[in-house]
């Protein structure tokens, strides 16, 4: 197995174990964080996440597409200096439409079956972050980047 194909091993384990991302914006200028829940293409280079329209953090998206997500697996324990892993994606944001946005949903509703009325609501936006790079920090000390070329 090569460096690649670890680094995409190890994040689909991780990225599989977890359901919930810390998602970065911009808003003019300051850091905004917002608890989401996610789901990651097979491929890596892409995460689907819902919101409504109305949100500070779907403006923040409009206006500056720009973002980060964080995903980890600690538990708050001693052993998650050594063992925990932590990994932040950084990509640009996109609201999907049209037919491509049903299949994209259909997809996010496999892995969170309990939004499927949030799914549905007309304020309700699909958004497609498209992954440019991956930083996991493993063994407290250890970090990684692998750049997705697209």
């Amino acid at each position: 197995m090569n460096a690649t194909e670890s680094i995409q091993t190890l994040l689909h384990c991780l990225l599989e174990s977890q359901k919930y991302a810390v998602l970065a914006t911009d808003q003019h200028g300051q850091p905004y964080t917002s608890l989401m829940a996610f789901s990651a293409t097979p491929d890596l280079q892409s995460f689907i996440l819902l919101t409504e329209t109305g949100r500070l953090k779907y403006a923040n998206l409009m206006t500056n597409p720009r973002v980060a997500l964080f995903i980890d697996n600690r538990e708050n324990v001693g052993a998650d200096i050594e063992e925990a892993i932590a990994v932040t994606a950084q990509g640009v944001a996109d609201e999907v439409v049209g037919e491509e946005r049903e299949v994209l949903r259909d997809f996010f509703l496999r892995r969170h079956p309990g939004l499927r009325v949030f799914a549905s609501a007309p304020k309700c936006a699909l958004i497609r972050i498209k992954i440019n790079s991956y930083v996991i920090v493993r063994r407290f000390q250890e970090v990684i980047e692998w750049r997705i070329e697209n």
